[in-house]
């Protein structure tokens, strides 16, 4: 919007310095500020997507993370602090990167969306659904952590859609019945997205699959299925040779066919994986950013292949 905010000289003087006082898409992040539209800084893509759609040409979106980044390794430059100073508002998932949470906390800016406080979270481990509760008592449990992938489970994030929106609204009353009509729209999409998993996942072979880290645990809890991740919620983490026994023994009393790894982080430990087990290998996609790899052009339309992958692998009848 048109109000210039106030921010730091210091931030401003080095931004100059640098060269960087106009921002560019190029950097994966595009400038924010100070436009005649609602100023949104999303920290990734799963936020960045919500407040495209829900704010329609009213807004002004750009990501903090850029396209085929891996968000949790994030960290923020001067012309990526100086925007978090001048937008009209913050839209981020608090716990998931700590250099947006710092800036966060930081920035002056009255309207912070923290999407983490608009549905519940859970703690998961490297376990998650379906007879997770079983192992964890044969095999001592997993080292858990609050598990921030809630964009995955399609009910999770119409939640938080709906209270985007109405922070939306709020902020820019202007335009709130833009926001309230797009908000529904886009829920009413993701309530059609959840019955597709529901009708799709119901009937399978199994209901097991191995991922490289666990990023499905809430979409695995919603339609009754069981994640077990190579790693934890850390997608950089090693897992011990134990966990991979552990893995190879489970597929072959589960009936499992397929180890899933993700498009942003390295195939190699779930293809090590795959192949001391004698499984295959196919992609489940966390949906942290799309590339030119992704298969779609936004959230929709990687999950609708999530899904496809997921039918194949589990064995959908």
């Amino acid at each position: 919007m048109n109000v210039r905010r106030l921010i730091p000289g210091t931030a401003v003087a080095a931004a100059t310095a640098l060269g960087l006082a106009t921002l560019s898409a190029c950097s994966g992040a595009s400038a924010a500020g100070n436009t005649d539209k609602f100023d949104v800084v999303a920290s990734f893509y799963p936020m960045a997507f919500l407040a495209e759609r829900i704010g329609g040409d009213h807004v002004k979106v750009s990501s903090l993370t850029g396209p085929g980044q891996e968000p949790h390794d994030l960290e923020l430059s001067t012309q990526q602090r100086v925007q978090v100073e001048e937008t009209d508002a913050l839209l981020y998932l608090k716990n998931l990167q700590p250099a947006v949470d710092d800036a966060v906390a930081q920035s002056e800016v009255k309207t912070k969306i923290d999407a983490a406080k608009l549905t519940t979270m859970e703690e998961h481990g490297s376990e998650v659904g379906g007879h997770a509760a079983e192992h964890d008592h044969e095999h001592g449990g997993e080292e858990s952590g609050l598990d921030p992938h809630i964009w995955l489970d399609p009910v999770k994030y119409a939640e938080v859609a709906k209270g985007v929106g109405a922070a939306f609204e709020k902020a820019d009353p202007d335009h709130a019945a833009d926001y309230k009509k797009n908000t529904a729209a886009l829920v009413s999409q993701l309530d059609a997205l959840n019955t597709k998993f529901k009708t799709g996942l119901a009937d399978t072979r199994t209901k097991v699959f191995i991922t490289t880290h666990a990023a499905f645990g809430y979409l695995a809890e919603r339609y009754g299925l069981t994640e077990e991740a190579i790693s934890g919620l850390d997608p950089e983490s090693e897992p011990s040779a134990a966990r991979v026994k552990e893995l190879e023994k489970m597929a072959k009393a589960d009936g499992v066919s397929t180890v899933f790894y993700e498009t942003l982080v390295s195939d190699k430990t779930a293809k090590t994986v795959a192949k001391d087990a004698g499984l295959k290998t196919d992609v489940l996609d966390p949906i942290e950013g799309i590339t030119e790899k992704s298969r779609g052009k936004d959230y929709f339309a990687v999950q609708e292949a999530n899904l496809k992958a997921l039918q194949t692998a589990l064995g959908t009848k």
